[in-house]
This record gives C-alpha cells, sequence and structure tokens, in this order.
C-alpha cells in the first residue's frame, strides 16, 4: 500500500507517521510539508512544498490512500480567514487533487460537532470540508469526529484542564462520548480504518473510536 500524508508534523500526523513506517503493510509513505521534517527511512519520500502552487507539486499526489491530518489553532493562524485558507482550502484542495490522481481511498481528521449548519466558526468550517469532500467522491472515505485530543507531554495548559474537567464528568456518568482520546489512539483507529472499513463513506466519532480500536 502507497499512503500520503498531509499534516504529517502535527501532533496526530506525528503518530500515524510513526504507525506507517513500522507498518509491513504499507510499502512507501509520502508527505507533503513546509519545512523539513528530520525523519530518515527508506520508505519515506518527504516533499517540502508551498501548498498555495499546486501546480508545482501536483503530479505527485499518487497513492492508494490519503491520510489529511491539516490544521491550526485560531491562535496559531492569527485570523479567521488564515485558519480557513490551511484548515479548509488546503486540505480541500489536496483532496481534489488526490481525487483527480486516482487515489480511492480518503481518511479525514475532523472535529467533533463539526456541521455546516452550526452557527459557531470551527464546527461550521469542519463541517464544510466534510460536506466537500464527501462530494468528491473516493470510493472510501472515512472521517473522524474525535473528542478532546490529548497530545503527549502536551504544554497547553487549557488542554490538560479540559482533560481533567470531562474525566471528573466521566467519573460522575456524564459526557462518557467524548471522552479525551490520545493523538496515538486516534492515528492507531486510522490506520485501522484503511485496512478493515469497506468501501463507502464512513464517520466515526467519540466513543465509537475507541471502540473501533477493540
Amino acid at each position: 500500500m502507497k499512503v500520503l500524508l498531509i499534516g504529517a508534523t502535527g501532533a496526530t500526523g506525528k503518530d500515524l507517521l510513526e504507525l506507517l513506517l513500522n507498518d509491513e503493510i504499507i510499502k512507501e509513505v509520502t508527505i507533503f510539508v513546509r519545512r523539513e521534517l528530520h525523519d530518515k527511512n527508506e520508505r519515506l519520500n518527504s516533499h517540502i512544498i508551498d501548498f498555495d502552487k499546486p501546480d508545482e507539486w501536483k503530479h505527485l499526489v499518487t497513492g492508494d490512500v490519503l491520510f489529511s491530518a491539516l490544521g491550526t489553532t485560531l491562535k496559531i493562524a492569527g485570523s479567521k480567514e488564515a485558519q480557513w485558507k490551511i484548515d479548509y482550502e488546503y486540505q480541500y484542495q489536496f483532496a481534489q487533487i488526490a481525487k483527480e490522481n486516482n487515489v480511492n481511498s480518503y481518511v479525514l481528521v475532523s472535529a467533533a460537532n463539526a456541521s455546516s449548519k452550526s452557527p459557531i466558526f470551527y464546527s461550521k468550517m469542519k463541517g464544510q470540508l466534510e460536506d466537500a469532500v464527501k462530494d468528491l467522491k473516493f470510493l472510501k472515505t472515512i472521517i473522524f469526529n474525535p473528542p478532546l485530543l490529548i497530545r503527549e507531554n502536551t504544554d497547553r495548559k487549557m488542554e490538560v484542564l479540559g482533560a481533567k474537567i470531562i474525566g471528573f464528568l466521566n467519573n460522575l456518568g456524564l459526557f462518557r462520548s467524548q471522552k479525551p482520546l490520545s493523538t496515538k489512539q486516534l492515528a492507531e483507529a486510522m490506520l485501522k480504518s484503511v485496512k478493515t472499513l469497506k468501501n463507502g463513506e464512513h464517520a466515526i466519532s467519540g466513543q465509537h473510536i475507541l471502540e473501533f480500536l477493540k
């Protein structure tokens, strides 16, 4: 299996890349990044690209499956317009090119509560992206809507606090469907989904992600 990955420098992307490079079924992994990734492996092809210049790299988007784990935060992006460009435009453009180049399967990391009808900017943006990639009609489309993600050795105070609060509520029997999930668990589920799910559209969210791993 030849795999394509965007978002390899993010938390989930890093965990997924490690799994891909250690999986015997995966013969080749091609990543598209904006800065050099110091990971040497004979099965890894790394392309540093400018996402705004697709004519320079679109011929490289060939393989069996595209994993899309690209994303940023409003704080890092600096504005809603900048976040939209990364979280929507770049991901949709890449998916569109993959479809044109006959990539059969597509796996997207979306977000909990994603909906194109949401009044919340982030949720609406993620929902619009989901709708757009579904319309591309890949042979297999898999969308993950994870709950709060825990990054290993994270220094994000609000993330740690949020996990503690939800964990406390979980112990009371509340919001169990939104139990925090590690990025490694999400990456494991993404890889397993490609191997086990049949062709068609699939959406996996919340606790269903953990159940899927069993």
